[in-house]
């Protein structure tokens, strides 16, 4: 259990630490074109959670390795046809719960179509996995461009 939460601890200082901004963010950035954002992922993330809490920290991963290339910019989401895309690349084929984010985006269009960008639907994924298995409150800081993700103990 020591190791798995050392692991946890560890993965999100390296996000966070891959994350950076470079435009004006906050956190109350869809508070007007989309209030039920947050609710609709944590909503999403408590059933998936609860039938398989193993799937926290592949999230959180995914998360990472969105962001620790160029920025959090939900890349690693993208498929292609001639597999070049960041998804195909070798560190990615390992990562775990595609089918689990394209629900959420599914239920995020439905409630808010073409407003939330799919690096924000990401981090707040990631930010609710973290929450839900430790109680560890990630702050997302969302803009037009970019996301960042930092840890409040």
């Amino acid at each position: 259990m020591a190791c798995r939460g050392a692991t946890m601890v560890a993965l999100l200082l390296a996000a966070v630490a891959a994350t950076c901004a470079r435009a004006q963010l906050h956190d109350k950035f869809y508070s007007e074109s989309c209030p039920s954002v947050e609710d609709v992922v944590r909503k999403e993330m408590v059933r998936a959670l609860s039938l398989a809490p193993s799937l926290a920290g592949p999230l959180l991963r995914m998360h990472f390795h969105d962001c620790f290339v160029r920025g959090c910019d939900g890349s690693v989401l993208l498929d292609s046809a001639n597999k070049t895309a960041e998804k195909d690349a070798q560190p990615n084929q390992t990562l775990r719960g595609f089918g689990f984010v394209d629900r959420v985006k599914a239920a995020v269009e439905k409630a808010c179509p073409d407003t939330v960008s799919c690096a924000d639907i990401l981090a707040l994924i990631a930010r609710d996995a973290v929450w839900l298995v430790s109680r560890v409150l990630l702050l997302c800081h969302f803009s037009n461009d970019t996301v960042r993700v930092e840890a409040k103990f």
